[in-house]
């Protein structure tokens, strides 16, 4: 593997998870847009929504988590040096940087916020 190129990448994750790997790489393409799609809509992250994206995506850090031990038929005993705890921080951050924009996502398309009277143009009416 002297090369890494795109075609070495695909060839190798699809290996290791099987059908699952077009399965993923369908679910990030479909996330990413859908979120995109909220973003465009809202004109702006909502900050309530993305709280509890927030801790549903620590759900999606601790899942990728287990899928990897899944994945590699391996336990934590069999982690051996710090490549193996750094590899793991990163599938748990990937994990939970992709949950949280699904989640996200998902809240913004199924379950919309209204916007607050003075954000609508209307005129707001002070206490």
């Amino acid at each position: 593997m002297k090369d890494l190129d795109v075609a070495t990448l695909v060839a190798v994750f699809q290996e290791m998870m099987g059908w699952t790997f077009w399965a993923v790489l369908v679910a990030c393409v479909v996330a990413t847009l859908a979120f995109a799609a909220v973003l465009v809509r809202d004109r702006g992250v909502v900050a309530a929504r993305l709280v509890r994206a927030e801790l549903a995506g620590v759900l999606g850090g601790v899942a990728a988590v287990i899928a990897m031990f899944a994945v590699t038929n391996s336990t934590p005993g069999d982690m051996g040096g710090p490549i193996d705890w750094l590899l793991a921080v990163g599938i748990f951050v990937g994990g939970l940087i992709g949950s949280t924009i699904g989640a996200y996502a998902l809240m913004g398309l199924f379950a919309p916020t209204r916007a607050p009277v003075a954000l609508r143009g209307e005129r707001a009416i002070e206490a």
